[in-house]
């Protein structure tokens, strides 16, 4: 592996720790499970499942395949590009998931939504959690551009897609007309409309 390589990979060792960490901190500080995904609509198994496979195939193929050796098969790029992207894209992300706070869950399930945060990244996306990880994939596919990591960062962006869906008929339904109103000043990845 080359240096941006192990950085990249340390970046998401770091993300994904953090991330976790910052989760069991909220279970702790709520009492509550923030992973609800299973208390959710069924349609959250397809995203659930493509989330855990992107963030455990991010996590486990780079040793993989540095023991495996050989190059990409589409050749090497500038691996500082990516790296950058990827370590704008895990501190948006981790930023959105601190400033969260209390409101902070992994999925959607009705009556489960926590109050609307609308400052700090959510003045200017309604989703900059997932917009920092699609940053943070993007990247760590520019870092090494091969089909496995195409695979996990794409497996990443439908989970995200399909999940932003979901989650936000789930915050319409439990938060009505506070909700639609944040949802009519702030885009859902990026800028305010109004």
């Amino acid at each position: 592996m080359s240096n941006t390589e192990i950085a990249a990979y340390l970046v998401t060792l770091v993300y994904v720790g953090a991330f976790l960490f910052l989760s069991l901190k909220q279970v702790r500080a709520s009492g509550q499970s923030v992973w609800i995904f299973t208390r959710g609509s069924r349609s959250q198994r397809l995203p659930a499942l493509l989330f855990k496979l992107g963030f455990a195939g991010s996590v486990l193929w780079p040793p993989v395949r540095a023991w495996l050796g050989g190059e990409t098969p589409f050749g090497r790029f500038s691996g500082v590009p990516g790296l950058a992207l990827a370590v704008v894209g895990a501190t948006l992300a981790l930023w959105a998931q601190m400033h969260m706070g209390r409101s902070w869950r992994i999925g959607a399930a009705e009556g489960e939504s926590g109050a609307i945060v609308a400052s700090g990244p959510f003045a200017f996306s309604r989703n900059p959690a997932f917009v920092g990880q699609t940053l943070l994939f993007i990247g760590l596919f520019l870092v090494r551009p091969e089909l496995v990591e195409l695979a996990f960062a794409l497996a990443v962006l439908v989970a995200i897609a399909l999940q932003v869906r979901i989650e936000e008929g789930v915050l319409r339904r439990d938060l009505g007309a506070r909700y639609l109103a944040y949802q009519r000043r702030v885009n859902r990845w990026i800028g305010r409309t109004c």
